[in-house]
């Protein structure tokens, strides 16, 4: 059984699924134009994530092979149901915004993936540790996405967060580049991609070098010498 912290350097960076595996790009292009848009959908697949899997590793014994499959898609679609309702009830504009995503939450490759995989193999804790992780890890690449194309399609950052934290946060804006008169690419669909593309190449990097420098730090092990010994005449 993977350890805590195996769990959380798993989901947040060496098998995040995002930038990773590639599930899940639907909401992660789609609703990835700003930070307050990004953040509302990324914790919102993470609250989805860690409660589907705690509760399918708590009914992992009760339910045959047969039914499997179908019963965490139920589990899954309760939840999305309940974070769904939650958002209308307390962000209903963010919840305009988002749209049809969050009901497309049910079918996020990456919620039934890791209930199948990790939560009905492994107990309760684990299992939910796990879907935190996940959906952090995937929530972190698309707060990063919106962040990069809202700077470079506004020049501002942390526009609109009052949608999600209330009017406490409308002052939240910050302008970071004054006059700046826009790039329309960067908040429109292919934005998205070009992103992404760049966020994966740079983890690529980054792991390299890592990899690289660990191998320098391993001492080298002397490959010990070997004796020949050599039988008959040599004319």
């Amino acid at each position: 059984m993977a350890s805590y912290r195996e769990i959380a350097v798993n989901g947040l960076w060496k098998n995040n699924p995002g930038l990773v595996q590639l599930l899940g790009l639907c909401p992660l292009l789609g609703v990835s134009n700003s930070v307050v848009n990004a953040l509302g959908m990324g914790l919102a697949t993470a609250l989805v994530l860690a409660c589907s899997n705690a509760a399918v590793a708590l009914i992992r014994g009760a339910v045959t092979d047969a039914v499997r499959l179908p019963v965490f898609v139920m589990i899954i679609a309760a939840l999305t149901t309940c974070i769904e309702l939650l958002m209308q009830a307390f962000t209903y504009e963010l919840h305009q915004i988002l749209g049809i995503f969050i009901p497309l939450i049910t079918t996020n490759c990456i919620i039934l993936g890791r209930a199948e995989a990790f939560a009905a193999k492994n107990n309760v804790a684990h299992a939910g540790f796990d879907g935190l992780m996940m959906g952090s890890g995937f929530g972190l690449v698309m707060v990063a996405i919106g962040a990069v194309r809202e700077l470079l399609g506004t020049g501002a950052l942390l526009a609109n967060m009052q949608l999600l934290f209330g009017p406490l946060a409308a002052n939240w804006q910050v302008t970071v580049i004054p006059g700046y008169q826009g790039f329309l690419l960067a908040i429109l669909p292919p934005g998205a991609f070009l992103v992404l593309g760049l966020l994966i190449a740079g983890k690529n990097r980054l792991d390299e070098i890592l990899a690289a420098r660990t191998k320098a730090r391993q001492p080298e092990v002397p490959v010990p010498s070997r004796r020949v010994r050599v039988t008959g005449v040599i004319e």
